[in-house]
């Protein structure tokens, strides 16, 4: 964005423009846009700031203005605010200081006349509200005098009368009368005299308050001049400071106004001078981001109202498949509305009550001593790890978890747009972090063959089968489909890596959602978990990195980015943004929120490329956007949810017993089910049990698969495995790609290359719920 080339202002002009100003000693100068109006100096990180956010305003009433040299100034009212600042060139700078200069005679001259009563001079008026106001103060004088001269005349018609009345008293007084009318003759003549003496009184009060009026008239006048002007300049902050509130208020739910701070290399390397500071500078002090914190590439501003006031057929014409104006519904109501089969037009009756409680979590110490102890003479791969660390779930239950939020998927069902859709599927995607806020307890490592139904079919139209089909690498496979026009199929496998501190946790493998009516296939993968003091300390976690979510069909793409938490961001903690565009590039959404509370859905209008600079240079994408619609907003946790692990609603039903699951499921684990029960001592035993039984169950399948590729080796034991259970090989990427080498068939499952992905993959094949059905587990194996 060029310099503005604006003549010089003449007095009482509001000017605005570039100017580079002076933050700290890490970042120097930094661009600012700084606009001069009614006697202040305010200034905005970007024009599109001045709306909403004022980072810092002077006074130049009682500033002192000094330059430096050809392109340098500094302005300081003498007290906590001091501006270093520098011109793009002398002539910008003499610009500056020539408006500044008049600024601040302006504003010295305006304070002068009103705290001095004595000066004629009448002040410029503030505008034609004030010229009318200003009349009518005239106009009331002008009556006020006419009434007092009313009352002079009349005052001289008293006194004149009076004297005659008093006069012709007298004379009777002298005449010879009675002595009762003498009496009522005196009686009239003094109340003559009170009548003359109060009259008196009274016009020379009024003819004292006329002068005194007309003393200081100009003095009201220019007083009341002031006081409206400091009104108007009260109610135009106050307008700021809302706007900024709302700001506030929105940034904290997840609001996406996003005003990064970025250096300018247009900068020369000249050095500041020593000891510059600005300690009223509220966005530069302290400002310090973290090496690995990347800064965000777009900037989102409140679209023109023009597109907030078009007809219904102008709107249509913006786009097609969705109005996001104040006055068109949201995007769940809108898609619901236009299905008649719309699951809010159906009763929906549970067929079962699920539990909403489990036992609480037990207080037992972790004793180090006695887990050294039973590792004494044992090989590292053998080392049982207690239940002290984990909560009673099992992987494949957490995975199932991800369907907390079907809901999402429902209403993407419905949507006529695939760019619509891509938001709701989004929108699913982060919702399946949520519930791990609070949860740093590990889930128990399901056995080879392990599987977990969620069959919620009569409840919410979905049913859910999770098999671990791999456990060197480690991998469960999951298959879930609804009957409401959806099926989403993932394998994940997991990679950690501990780096002393924390542990990241890196899922491999692709998320396929496959919706029904419209053919649409997505597919998306999972960012990186970091569980942070491993060691010492408190344990959190956090999701950082980015995903694509891509529409094969249609080549639409929305990209999300999981900004990781840093100690020196202003921003919103767990924050997530993201842009939906079409095959073209052409975004349509803008994503924002946090994957722990609620994700919300901004249609865009127009975009630009704004005036500041990203990290690698570009200069950043601002988009105009409506207002923002809810997508998506978490479920509390049920009262009660920190002493049950903090499971979710939805998580506290999981282990909950069922009749008729194959008895490989995840309920039937022993271990996990006392751990719930807060038998500890009996879950580590039979934890410990589980894993030797694993262990001898490889070595058998190794040895029979010896046989079978090497007849003449039939005698030979194979080596021990690597521990089974709970510290499995590592997968890699080239590990996971390459295929599975457990020498295990799965029981539901079967692996084929995918031709979304190219990765090896394990489909569901059938025949679970029909073996259910029929009550057939006969060839189910026997893990537990």
């Amino acid at each position: 964005m060029s310099e503005p080339k604006a003549p010089t202002p003449a007095p009482g002009d509001t000017y605005k423009g570039w100017l580079f100003k002076w933050t700290n000693y890490i970042k120097g100068y930094q661009r600012r846009w700084f606009v001069l109006s009614n006697g202040l100096l305010s200034y905005y990180r970007t024009q599109a700031e001045m709306g909403h956010t004022c980072r810092g305003t002077i006074n130049l009433a009682t500033a002192n203005i000094a330059v430096e040299d050809s392109c340098n100034f500094v302005i300081s009212n003498g007290g906590t605010q001091t501006y270093h600042l520098k011109a793009s060139s002398e002539v910008e700078r003499q610009r500056w200081i020539t408006a500044l200069e008049l600024a601040k005679a302006k504003a010295f001259r305006m304070q002068a006349e009103s705290d001095d009563s004595g000066d004629d001079s009448t002040p410029p008026a503030a505008g034609q509200g004030a010229g009318s106001r200003n009349s009518e103060v005239q106009s009331t004088l002008r009556t006020l005098g006419s009434k007092v001269e009313d009352l002079s005349t009349c005052n001289d018609l008293i006194a004149k009368h009076g004297s005659a009345l008093q006069r012709s008293l007298s004379e009777l007084e002298g005449v010879r009368l009675g002595g009762e009318t003498s009496e009522k003759i005196r009686q009239v003549t003094e109340r003559a005299t009170l009548f003359r003496i109060t009259s008196n009184a009274m016009i020379n009060a009024c003819r004292d308050f006329l002068a005194l009026a007309q003393a200081h008239s100009k003095r009201w006048q220019k007083a009341l001049q002031a006081e409206r002007e400091q009104r108007v300049r009260l109610e135009e902050t106050l307008e700021q400071l809302a706007k900024q509130h709302n700001h506030l208020e929105r940034a904290f739910r997840g609001a996406t106004v996003l005003p990064p701070s970025q250096s300018n290399p247009a900068i020369d390397s000249k050095g500041p001078v020593p000891g510059k500071g600005d300690v009223s500078d509220e966005d530069e002090e302290n400002e310090f981001f973290d090496a690995c914190e990347d800064v965000q590439e777009f900037i989102t501003v409140p679209a023109d109202p023009k597109y907030h006031r078009r007809s219904g057929s102008n709107v249509s014409g913006i786009s097609s498949e969705l109005g996001m104006d104040d006055g068109t519904t949201s995007l769940d109501e809108q898609s619901l509305a236009s299905n008649p089969d719309s699951p809010q037009s159906q009763e929906v009756v549970p067929v079962r009550k699920r539990r909403s409680r489990i036992p609480d979590k037990p207080n037992y110490s972790l004793n180090l001593w006695s887990i050294m102890k039973n590792c004494i003479g044992k090989e590292l791969s053998k080392i049982p790890m207690p239940v002290n660390f984990n909560e009673p779930l099992s992987m494949l239950q957490r995975l199932s978890e991800d369907l907390e939020y079907y809901e999402l998927l429902d209403r993407g069902a419905k949507c006529q747009s695939s760019l619509e859709q891509m938001c709701y599927v989004a929108a699913f995607t982060v919702s399946s972090y949520s519930t791990t806020v609070h949860r740093t307890g590990k889930p128990f490592n399901p056995l080879l063959g392990e599987t977990f139904e969620l069959d919620r079919v009569q409840e919410s139209g979905y049913r859910s089968l999770c098999e671990q089909v791999s456990h060197h690498p480690p991998a469960a496979a999951h298959h879930a489909i609804s009957e409401r026009g959806w099926t989403l199929r993932q394998e994940i496998a997991l990679a950690s890596k501990f780096r002393g501190k924390y542990l990241s946790i890196m899922p491999l493998g692709s998320i396929h959602c496959i919706f029904e009516k419209s053919n649409n296939h997505y597919t998306w993968k999972k960012v990186t978990t970091t569980v942070h003091n491993i060691i010492v300390g408190k344990l959190w976690i956090d999701q950082s990195g980015e995903i694509d979510v891509v529409n094969h069909r249609t080549g639409d793409r929305c990209h999300l980015k999981f900004a990781p938490y840093s100690y020196f961001s202003r921003d919103v903690a767990r924050k997530v943004t993201g842009v939906v565009t079409d095959k073209d590039g052409k975004a349509h959404y803008v994503l924002s929120g946090t994957w722990d509370e609620k994700m919300e859905c901004s249609r865009v209008m127009q975009s630009s490329r704004g005036g500041e600079n990203g990290a690698d240079g570009r200069q950043k994408t601002v988009y105009q956007t409506l207002k923002a619609k809810e997508l998506w907003r978490k479920t509390p946790l049920p009262e009660g949810a920190e002493n049950m692990y903090y499971f979710s609603t939805l998580a506290l039903t999981l282990n909950e017993p069922e009749e008729g699951v194959a008895p490989t499921d995840s309920r039937r684990r022993p271990d996990q089910r006392l751990m719930e029960q807060g038998r500890w001592e009996e879950a580590n035993a039979e934890k410990q049990r589980l894993e030797e039984k694993q262990r001898i169950t490889r070595r058998e399948r190794e040895r029979e698969a010896n046989r079978a590729a090497n007849p003449a080796e039939e005698g030979k034991e194979p080596a021990d495995g690597a521990e089974e259970v709970e510290i499995a090989s590592e997968p890699s990427e080239t590990t996971y790609k390459s295929g599975h080498h457990d020498n295990y068939k799965s029981m539901w499952f079967e692996q084929q290359v995918d031709p979304m992905t190219g990765e090896p993959t394990h489909i569901y094949r059938g025949g679970y719920w029909e073996a259910k059905e029929q009550g057939n587990w006969d060839s189910c194996p026997d893990i537990f």
